[in-house]
């Protein structure tokens, strides 16, 4: 058995919920998993092909219109790798989070105050937007079963990271941002 790649597990858990194109799941995976763990179509595609090569995933053309397309739908050895896969223990804690606003505070001592106080204000409004997005989403009744799970994680989780912003906020405003706050 092939070992699963962090993007053919998430192609295989999209396969599993039904026969979609590469390109269908990149449209899928962002709207709902890029928030936590994305996928690219660099990665989708390659990974595909490994997948058919190691019969976990089949390939079906699908022409549509003049358009070359093909569909893939997971086999039962597709099945079982998932299953085993998401039957496992977490191992150590595979962590990537990407903030560019974080990124430009780290590098804030090369901006003046005021630069540094109008990226952490642009940073907490995107992640207030975010929020309310994921909210409305979770009124529409949308998603429903764990994944719903999920998206209640990221509403709290723009929340708080907006919170944060906020707080970074009033601390640079106090003068206080750069100090050491490990006491804090």
């Amino acid at each position: 058995m092939i070992k699963l790649t962090p993007t053919a597990r998430v192609i295989l858990g999209f396969l599993q919920l039904g026969a979609r194109t590469g390109y269908d799941i990149k449209q899928q995976a962002d709207v709902s998993t890029r928030f936590f763990w994305g996928a690219s179509y660099g990665q989708i595609y390659p990974e595909l092909r490994r997948l058919t090569d190691a019969g976990l995933v089949r390939p079906t053309s699908q022409p549509r219109g003049g358009l070359a397309r093909t569909e893939y739908t997971i086999t039962a050895r597709g099945r079982k790798a998932l299953h085993d896969w998401l039957r496992k223990p977490p191992g150590p804690l595979l962590f990537e989070y990407r903030d560019e606003a974080l990124l430009r505070l780290f590098f804030g001592d090369l901006l003046s105050p005021e630069e540094v106080a109008v990226n952490l204000r642009q940073a907490r409004e995107e992640f207030e937007h975010d929020a309310a997005r994921f909210r409305e989403l979770q009124a529409q009744g949308l998603p429903s079963g764990y994944p719903a799970a999920a998206l209640r994680y990221g509403i709290e989780l723009m929340e708080w990271i907006a919170a944060w912003y906020r707080d970074a906020e009033r601390r640079l405003a106090a003068g206080d941002l750069a100090e050491d706050q490990a006491s804090s």
